[in-house]
């Protein structure tokens, strides 16, 4: 179970939330919604521990989550808005650091772009390279998936794709927490407002 108390976070000088409470449990997911500039994405940076909280505690299973920075690292996977894709690397390239080639290729076709395995990603659209971002989650297994508008530049049969992922990673126990302006494919969600 994620959890957290009280959480409190700056950007720069300005308090951007405080006061923030939630739990989400095995298998649940958390939207978070609110304007621009509201604090969605500085509170993923929080719960991914790239983000400092001013005050609060971040729990996980009952314990300070961010304790052991190398533990809580391997429990999450993060999707920002950049796709963090190396343009001087093939599209499967791009994944071998994560998982082996058939946990590559089976990433790949669940994001429709195993076809393109062998292309430079610097030839991808920018749809294919969110596509491909997308498949750096589903090749090794992370409890938390923390989402920074993940369907941005998706067409609609990318983002039902998608939600299969999200569906097939909370089906085993999978923890979702995304930031979004667009309705997601996730059914069940609790939702957090910000601003």
């Amino acid at each position: 179970m994620l959890q957290a108390e009280g959480l409190a976070a700056f950007r720069g000088e300005r308090l951007v939330f405080a006061g923030l409470s939630f739990a989400v449990p095995p298998g649940g997911a958390l939207l978070l919604t609110g304007p621009n500039g509201s604090g969605k994405s500085t509170l993923l940076r929080v719960l991914a521990g790239l983000g400092r909280a001013e005050a609060g505690r971040l729990l996980w299973d009952g314990a300070d989550a961010l304790a052991d920075l190398p533990s809580h690292a391997a429990r999450v996977r993060y999707l920002g808005h950049q796709d963090a894709v190396k343009p001087g690397l093939t599209v499967a390239e791009n994944l071998r650091f994560w998982g082996s080639r058939a946990a590559v290729s089976r990433a790949l076709a669940a994001v429709d772009l195993l076809r393109l395995a062998d292309l430079p990603a610097r030839m991808l659209s920018a749809g294919q390279k969110r596509r491909l971002a997308i498949a750096r989650l589903a090749i090794a297994e992370a409890a938390l998936w923390l989402l920074d508008e993940p369907t941005l530049g998706l067409d609609l049969a990318s983002v039902t794709r998608f939600g299969d992922l999200l569906a097939a990673h909370r089906a085993r126990g999978g923890i979702v927490v995304a930031a979004t302006h667009l309705p997601l494919p996730l059914d069940g969600t609790a939702d957090l407002k910000l601003g």
